[in-house]
C-alpha cells in the first residue's frame, strides 16, 4: 500500500477530489499554504493499492493543470531601494507536487 501526497492549487481541488471520488479512492484534504506565493494550496492525501498509483498519478494530471497567473509585486522584489512601486508579475501557478511513501500497516479503525 502506498501514500499519495499531492499538494495542489486550491481552485484545483474540487475537481480532482470528485474525479478520484468517482474513480473509488478516499481523499482527505488539509488546508494549507505555499510558501514562495503565500497562496492556499490544499493537501490532498491518498491511500492506494500498489498497483493503483498510476491511476491516481493520471486523475490527478489530468486535473492540476500549470497555468499563468498576474500577481502584484512591488519593484522592491527587484530593486531594494524603489520602496513600494507596485508592479504586475506574471508567475506559473497551478500543477502538483506529489509524494508516493510506503505504508506499513494500515488499518481503518
Amino acid at each position: 500500500m502506498k501514500l499519495v501526497i499531492a499538494i495542489v492549487n486550491k481552485d484545483d481541488t474540487s475537481h480532482l477530489t470528485k474525479d478520484l471520488i468517482k474513480h473509488g479512492f478516499y481523499i482527505t484534504t488539509l488546508n494549507t499554504t505555499g510558501g514562495f506565493l503565500r497562496s492556499e494550496n490544499h493537501t490532498c492525501l491518498i491511500g492506494v493499492d500498489d498497483d493503483r498509483v498510476d491511476e491516481v498519478m493520471e486523475i490527478i494530471e489530468r486535473n492540476c493543470k500549470m497555468r499563468k497567473s498576474i500577481i502584484p509585486g512591488t519593484m522592491a522584489d527587484f530593486y531594494p531601494m524603489a520602496g513600494h512601486i507596485t508592479v504586475p508579475l506574471e508567475v506559473t501557478v497551478g500543477g502538483a507536487t506529489v509524494f508516493v511513501l510506503n505504508v506499513d500497516e494500515f488499518k481503518k479503525l
